[in-house]
């Protein structure tokens, strides 16, 4: 996607994995919150806003430990006093894609 832009990266490392020891969807879903947030303020250039809805999150592929992923949002819609944008988390090198959610839903508070 052209308008996907990605600004951070994260190196899985032994206290990101699962019972299986690939990446833990719990914390790669705390990267995705705080991400997406930082990428709203920066869009608004305020603060005051907080995460109102995630759609669905589709567990694409796994990654494993030493795996470098990037985080990647692009804004959606912007409302009167919301924000929407979806995301995109992959691997670096190889471009394959972990995660997808077509809407995350920031208001203002």
């Amino acid at each position: 996607n052209i308008f996907m832009r990605f600004f951070s990266r994260k190196l899985i490392k032994p206290q990101d994995l699962n019972a299986h020891g690939t990446l833990f969807g719990g914390t790669v879903l705390s990267w995705i919150d705080e991400e997406a947030a930082i990428f709203v303020l920066c869009q608004l250039g305020k603060g005051n806003i907080v995460t109102k809805y995630m759609s669905e999150i589709n567990f694409v592929n796994s990654a494993p430990l030493g795996e470098v992923i990037e985080i990647g949002m692009e804004t959606v819609k912007f409302g009167t006093t919301s924000i929407t944008v979806k995301c995109e988390v992959r691997t670096k090198f190889e471009k394959k894609t972990i995660i997808t959610i077509d809407e995350i839903i920031f208001v203002h508070l």
